[in-house]
């Protein structure tokens, strides 16, 4: 399965291209594409950019431009053109393979439109989940309607889900992004070792 690493966002609230910045010496999309290559269930990893950022992201491998630009449910569609994917947010550096392998699984044998994490509280994890390329023709629905959520989008369909509570506490980590400044202190301390 490809995994596709959704890279179209401004960093406003972290104040600059937080994916080119970076951490122990590497940009920090290329930690989270460097994770998704160690997950056995992914045979080639896709970038999925803006059109003002494409050519700043080719460096890190295959580039395929989101022309929709309506936030992570335009990248989810862009990258389902290139078939079943895992998909993720270019911000999330601590990334579990394992966790990946599993979803991936997961998805395989349940045989549905997508398969998401989802918190007890109901809150899911729409960008750390696995899609078929069939949700593509779903989504583009939702954005011709100018439903540009993507939570409501998998709500409404006949999605599988993952319960987070019951999987391994350590695997909670692969959530982790990064939105600000402040957040690098979490990888660059007591993270430092795992990157």
């Amino acid at each position: 399965m490809i995994a596709a690493v959704l890279a179209g966002g401004s960093g406003r609230r972290f104040g600059g291209d937080k994916l080119l910045f970076r951490i122990d010496g590497r940009p920090l999309a290329l930690h989270t594409i460097e994770r998704l290559k160690k997950a056995d269930s992914i045979t080639k990893v896709v970038i999925v950019a803006s059109p003002e950022n494409a050519d700043k992201l080719k460096a890190f491998g295959h580039v395929v431009v989101d022309e929709l630009l309506v936030g992570p449910i335009g990248g989810v569609y862009t990258a389902l053109s290139l078939g079943d994917a895992f998909v993720v947010a270019g911000d999330m550096p601590l990334l579990v393979p394992e966790f990946v392998d599993f979803i991936v699984e997961r998805f395989k044998t349940a045989k549905k439109p997508a398969c998401v994490p989802r918190w007890g509280n109901g809150y899911l994890e729409p960008l750390h989940a696995a899609y078929s390329s069939e949700f593509r023709e779903f989504l583009e629905e939702k954005i011709k309607a100018g439903h540009y959520a993507i939570n409501r989008a998998i709500m409404e369909s006949d999605a599988c889900y993952i319960e987070i509570e019951s999987l391994p506490e350590e695997w909670r980590e692969s959530f982790f992004n990064v939105n600000t400044r402040k957040d690098l202190g979490r990888i660059r301390g007591t993270r430092e070792r795992v990157l």
